[in-house]
């Protein structure tokens, strides 16, 4: 997904209502030849949208909606005219669905679709869907746009890893396999190996039998002919171990597998921004990519509002590459090693995908060229199952030494942790950025960020520059019977373009939240002041902030929620500072700015460079 804005030529778009519209992506190819994301020269009336976003995907769409709830109005241009039928991403992590909890429900209406946890935690290897179990993970229970025009457009290169693997993807429907899953073998992911295929099949939906199988393809010597619907069909027989009465197979689409980041993410003074797919693809190994897709647009959409209201120049568009990209260039690298996890199970059972990847390119490119195309396919054919023929019952077993050995090491991989990983709570909720629309305080933050294991890790709550936001439950400190328990998250509005100070209840504190307001009333931007009060604080401390922070009303007076099972250090404690210190959060969760214990007396000074540096003023 790609944005840019338009001109005044697009008479296609004029009549645009400020809300979100999708319309054909061949308008635009037509008329337009110039993009660019417009400020705030633009009146409210006028046809002119400042922003355009091509692509249609969640990503774009999550942008558009973004911008909308911040009163950016902006159009989507989509090439396709219906929506895709073939399942793609099928896992939103935590930080996306904190994303999702802000937009209008939507986090409740997708845990509504969401099956019972029992159905789809787990990845289960086999020799097939009815036949033996090699093993399994429980990752409830751990052991330890990608071909964007815009891009290609504007010259913009990918660097990394192409052509990891070549795959196709069916799309079928099974009801048979569904009931027979949820009662029997309930999984999110079946890896299947034995002599006749080898396969991955992901359930989407096992209630109502839809599947898609992932298979390895290896042109030319394959082609898709050799994926008809007849013989995927035979696929999914040999796959299920058993035929199906009802498998409807409804799509069918070779992809290729890269692992590659985009070189640039702004470009075009500032008018072109890549997003989602068209700056990043990865491996499907771990749901990095519509992940980090939308948090790329969370990222993007209070700059893009900022700048079209005037409140900051377009150099604050270059900062969300300056996050952004260093993010990428990491879940890429993790969501590599996942892969080489995924690969290392096959690999044990004596089936190396790299030694097949290997023979492949010597018929394609080596001696294999000296024969017909027909004789190189009986070649690759003939090799293939002689690699299949290690998964057989005489060879797998524990009676066999080679088997056993094999076996033995599969366990190792399993009870280690080593295999394929679903969950990374330290990538989804703990990255940081350590430079951007930020002020690094230089009281102990790390000036760099630890490479990627490929293994969980668990989040560990931080309050440095860059990071996240911690949440931590609260109360507001008020007498109406309506108050209800919040998170810290609540505390910063989808629908304002708005800041947020959390302070303790002192006066030095209040001194620096006027100081804020102060500033940020001549920049133009809407600041919130969190005054965070101790668990054991009495409701009826509502308007104690009032005085000393008259003549200002936003604010809010909270104290901290303990609930049971939950860490019960004070939030302050958890974050790694004192009560005295205070925590300025941008419109996207993420710290611009902290101090750690005290404030200096120079308030007015220091809260004009902090909000002049974060709004790219300076």
């Amino acid at each position: 997904m790609a944005i840019s804005g338009f001109m005044k030529g697009l008479s296609c778009f004029h009549r645009a209502k400020p809300r979100t519209k999708i319309h054909p992506l061949h308008c635009f190819a037509r008329r337009s030849r110039e993009f660019s994301i417009s400020s705030s020269s633009i009146a409210d009336d006028d046809p002119v949208l400042p922003v355009l976003i091509v692509g249609a995907g969640p990503v774009g769409l999550v942008l558009s909606i973004l911008l909308k709830k911040l009163g950016v109005r902006c159009s989507v241009l989509e090439r396709r005219t219906e929506f895709s039928s073939h399942p793609q991403a099928h896992f939103i992590n935590n930080r996306s669905m904190e994303i999702f909890r802000k937009l209008d429900g939507l986090a409740e209406e997708i845990e509504k679709s969401q099956p019972a946890v029992d159905l789809w935690r787990k990845f289960i290897y086999c020799t097939s869907l009815t036949g033996r179990i090699l093993g399994s993970v429980d990752h409830m229970q751990p052991q330890d746009g990608a071909g964007s025009r815009i891009r290609s457009l504007v010259g913009i290169e990918l660097s990394g890893e192409k052509d990891l693997q070549k795959l196709v993807s069916i799309h079928f429907r099974s009801r048979d396999l569904g009931d027979y899953l949820l009662k029997e073998r309930p999984g999110m992911l079946f890896f299947i190996f034995n002599t006749e295929a080898i396969g991955v099949l992901v359930a989407h939906d096992v209630k109502d039998g839809e599947f898609v199988l992932q298979m390895p393809f290896y042109p030319p010597q394959q082609n898709l002919d050799d994926f008809n619907s007849e013989n995927c069909k035979k696929l999914i027989f040999k796959l299920a171990g058993q035929e199906l009465s009802d498998v409807e197979v409804i799509d069918i689409k070779p992809w290729v597998m890269h692992a590659e980041v985009a070189e640039k993410f702004v470009c075009c003074n500032n008018r072109v921004i890549l997003v989602g797919d068209a700056a990043h693809r990865f491996p499907p190994a771990g749901g990095f990519g519509m992940n980090t897709g939308i948090q790329d647009a969370h990222n993007l959409a209070w700059k893009i509002a900022a700048f079209v209201k005037g409140i900051s120049p377009s150099s604050i568009l270059k900062t969300y590459e300056t996050e952004r990209r260093p993010t990428a260039l990491i879940n890429t690298e993790l969501s590599v090693k996942n892969f080489r996890a995924a690969m290392a199970v096959p690999a044990a059972i004596g089936l190396n995908p790299t030694v097949a990847n290997s023979v492949h390119q010597v018929i394609s490119a080596g001696f294999g060229t000296l024969f017909p195309s027909a004789l190189q396919k009986v070649m690759l054919d003939g090799i293939f199952s002689i690699g299949r023929a290690q998964t057989s019952e005489f060879l797998l077993n524990e009676n066999n030494p080679v088997g056993s050995s094999r076996l033995a090491k599969l366990r190792r991989i399993f009870e280690e942790g080593k295999s394929l990983q679903l969950q990374f709570p330290a990538e989804d909720l703990g990255f940081r950025y350590l430079e951007g629309a930020l002020i690094s305080d230089g009281n102990g933050a790390s000036t760099t960020v630890e490479p990627p294991s490929g293994r969980r890790r668990e989040y560990v709550p931080s309050a440095d520059p860059g990071s996240r936001l911690p949440h931590t439950y609260i109360r507001p400190l008020s007498n109406s019977p309506t108050n209800k328990t919040l998170s810290t998250h609540d505390l910063i509005p989808v629908d304002k373009l708005e800041f947020l100070l959390i302070i303790g209840p002192h006066n030095e504190s209040y001194q620096l939240a006027r100081a804020a307001l102060s500033a940020a009333e001549e920049f133009g931007v809407s600041v919130k002041v969190c005054i965070v009060w101790p668990a054991d604080t009495n409701v009826g401390t509502e308007g104690k902030s009032e005085s000393p922070l008259s003549p200002w009303t936003n604010f809010i007076d909270v104290a901290e929620v303990k609930k049971l099972g939950t860490n019960l250090v004070s939030w302050w404690d958890m974050c790694e500072m004192s009560d005295d210190g205070a925590i300025l959060v941008r419109p996207d969760e993420h710290i611009a700015w902290r101090v750690k214990s005290g404030v200096d007396e120079d308030t007015i000074s220091e809260m004009r460079s902090i909000f002049s540096a974060v709004l790219s003023l300076q």
